[in-house]
């Protein structure tokens, strides 16, 4: 008898952890911790010296404005370069930035290296991207090549910062005059703000980079058969088949978690926090939960008390692919690519991890976002803590759609 009533019990809370998942499907609420953005400008300098998605590979819905795609700008002679630097939770802002200020100028745009975390260390774009599907996205938006033709491949071109999401005005004024002298640029994008909230008055980019932003930048083979068997254990281990990801790592938290925004209101969350907080909202003990901090350590042991079935990459990933996708240039690409994919994500810390990550789900339908706060009562609903990137529709997302 007392076996039968466990079995009861077990079945009940995997059911009631399965209801949580496909309510989360109508979510609506409040803000969090998302911040302002502010448009900064740099001026620009010329410098003589030398300073995923495999489900996103149609998105011919995005843009509320008319777009053809033979539609050319003006062809001019020159060139833009840029580098994907950062990790990818940059490189599709990067990627977009680019293709936006190619577009404008009619430039034709280099294929891009990867810089390394490791000064002076880079990587081919193929390394990580499929090279093809790259050039294949950008067909019809702006001219490629991949590399320089002879008399601009001597010395380094002028550099020119421009802002994420540059706008047409800063084109013109900050990166046209060095382009038509010099015939060549380098753009690195810069970030005013972390947050990807929708800009004021600017639209008439949007399109353009709203092709280049989704879907361009997909994982090369190796590395997407690495994370998508990563996915494919997490699901098989969680009761119902559905995981949460929750992006937390504890040498970016460091002493972030004793900061509080203007309201009050925690800015960031600790593992025992983020457990709370999941139990509290409704989900079972049983749920599978994936954490982007690299290995395991003894701060992430309260969340696993709370939930028994979470798990880093360390754990979930084969001892075959430990050695090269572990303590890599390509571990934050597969954190990148399973909080994108998850069935909920959870971000502990705001920042463009969250943002661009909040992009990709928005962008293919999974708006299952919960940003974890203080919960004074024994229990709430995840209704409440949606992110405000889908409940507003602020997310610089939504101006892609029709």
């Amino acid at each position: 008898m007392a076996m039968s009533m466990m079995d009861l019990r077990q079945a009940l809370a995997g059911l009631l952890t399965l209801s949580m998942f496909i309510m989360l499907g109508n979510m609506i609420k409040k803000d969090h911790f998302d911040s302002y953005y502010y448009d900064v400008e740099i001026p620009a300098t010329p410098v003589s010296s030398a300073l995923t998605e495999q489900r996103l590979a149609t998105v011919s819905h995005l843009s509320k404005r008319p777009w053809k795609e033979n539609e050319e700008a003006g062809q001019s002679k020159g060139y833009i370069k840029f580098s994907l630097t950062n990790g990818p939770e940059y490189h599709i802002s990067q990627i977009a930035d680019a293709v936006v200020v190619a577009r404008y100028l009619g430039a034709t745009l280099v294929l891009p290296d990867i810089k390394s975390s490791k000064f002076g260390y880079s990587m081919n774009l193929g390394d990580v991207y499929d090279v093809e599907s790259v050039i294949k996205r950008l067909d019809g938006l702006v001219r490629v090549t991949r590399t320089l033709p002879a008399q601009f491949s001597n010395g380094s071109p002028p550099i020119v910062r421009v802002p994420n999401r540059v706008s047409e005005d800063y084109i013109l004024k900050k990166v046209k005059p060095i382009y038509k002298a010099k015939g060549i640029v380098k753009i690195e994008s810069y970030f005013p703000s972390m947050n990807a909230t929708l800009a004021g008055k600017r639209r008439s980019l949007d399109p353009v980079a709203c092709k280049a932003m989704f879907g361009t930048l997909q994982l090369q083979s190796d590395i997407q058969e690495v994370a998508e068997s990563v996915v494919q254990q997490l699901e098989a281990w969680s009761q119902n088949g559905q995981f949460i990801a929750v992006d937390l790592r504890a040498e970016v938290l460091g002493n972030e978690c004793h900061r509080k925004d203007e309201t009050g209101r925690k800015l960031c969350h600790q593992p025992k926090e983020i457990g709370e907080f999941l139990k509290k909202i409704g989900f079972s003990q049983d749920t599978a939960i994936y954490v982007t901090q690299n290995k395991w350590s003894s701060n992430l042991d309260a969340l696993r008390d709370i939930f028994p079935k979470t798990y880093t990459k360390e754990t979930v990933m084969s001892v075959a692919k430990t050695g090269k996708f572990l303590s890599s240039e390509f571990e934050k690409v597969i954190d990148f690519y399973i909080c994108s994919q998850s069935d909920v994500f959870v971000p502990s810390i705001p920042g463009i991890f969250y943002a661009n990550v909040a992009g990709l789900r928005i962008a293919s339908g999974r708006n299952q976002i919960l940003v974890p706060d203080e919960i004074a009562r024994p229990s709430a609903s995840a209704f409440d803590y949606m992110s405000p990137y889908v409940t507003q529709k602020s997310h610089f997302a939504y101006a892609c759609f029709c």
